[in-house]
């Protein structure tokens, strides 16, 4: 069971992180928004969610 959750959080960070690299922020904000999510998953996630960077699609 714990490695279902481990996908799901693994698969969360690569959308977020391809989030993170659709926006139209600097390359240093996403670097550091990048780095938030890979070093710390389950927190720079959340983080993200309601501070990060939104991707702009269309």
């Amino acid at each position: 069971m714990n490695y279902i959750f481990g996908i799901i959080i693994f698969a969360l960070d690569v959308w977020a992180i391809a989030s993170i690299i659709n926006t139209n922020e600097s390359t240093t904000t996403k670097l550091i928004w990048i780095a938030l999510v890979a070093i710390l998953p389950v927190v720079g996630l959340i983080i993200w969610w309601f501070a990060g960077p939104k991707a702009t699609y269309g």
